[in-house]
């Protein structure tokens, strides 16, 4: 398995091309795994935004209010405003905002971004992550699209890659019904690949100014594995989501 960056991107703006400049930079195989940073998704689809743009609502302002008294620092409610106009639901609202996008993911701040968005205040995620994905994949010599955003998960300290759209592959490797190393049949293991994938890629991307967008993964297999699609936990069984809705931040 191999993986390296698509050298010498510009900066993307609305309207670009991805698969076209990812196209001209790198000879892909039809087994290769793009993988492609959300920012510059956002980017070429016009999601930049000033604050502007957000007008606070009696809601915003109260929610700023509250991070503002914990934080002990200012906090824009406009930007809280745009938290919620991208959110259908507000898991937790202290010490920050944890939400659920629109296509099921769940970040804190619904994944806007507020650095390296020259020409605005604001960068949103796609509004569908995996139909970006999919429009990307046909104009490439690639099969499969992943992707990827960079974000916190519980337990665990600092951010790392993460799938949040994908196009030609399934989501999950399903290793229920095959046997482990003694012979013992699994009845638990779904291997998310998709979420791997982006988290190795992100690796290779890097953070910060010398950042590079896209990564190629090549010679990775899915292997002879039934596939599902499943990647973002239904609420039903998502018991943290649960208990996270009755919980109140103390400080």
């Amino acid at each position: 398995m191999e993986l390296f960056a698509v050298p010498d991107l510009p900066e993307i703006r609305e309207g670009d091309d991805l698969a076209a400049m990812i196209g001209e930079r790198v000879d892909l195989r039809a087994d290769d795994v793009v993988v492609v940073a959300s920012t510059v998704v956002s980017k070429a689809e016009g999601r930049t935004f000033d604050l502007a743009d957000f007008p606070a609502s009696p809601r915003a302002a109260e929610i700023a209010d509250r991070l503002s008294e914990i934080a002990g620092e200012e906090k824009d409610p406009r930007f809280a405003q745009a938290v919620l106009e991208e959110s259908t639901e507000l898991i937790m609202e202290a010490p920050f905002l944890l939400t659920a996008t629109r296509f099921g993911h769940i970040g804190v701040n619904a994944g806007i971004d507020r650095s390296n968005v020259p020409g605005g205040d604001l960068l949103l995620l796609p509004r569908r992550p995996s139909e970006s994905a999919a429009r990307i994949r046909e104009g490439l010599a690639a099969d499969r699209v992943v992707v990827s955003d960079t974000c916190g998960r519980p337990f665990r300290h600092g951010q790392r890659g993460v799938a949040i759209g994908w196009a030609g592959m399934p989501a999950s490797r399903d290793w229920r019904g095959e046997r482990d190393r003694d012979g013992r049949e699994m009845g638990v293991t779904v291997q998310n690949v998709i979420d791997e994938l982006a988290s190795a890629a992100n690796l290779v991307a890097g953070e910060g100014d010398g950042g590079t967008p896209v990564v190629v993964v090549r010679d990775w297999a899915f292997g002879d594995h039934d596939g599902s699609d499943s990647h973002f936990r239904e609420v039903e069984g998502d018991f943290v989501r649960q208990a996270l809705r009755g919980w109140n931040y103390e400080a």
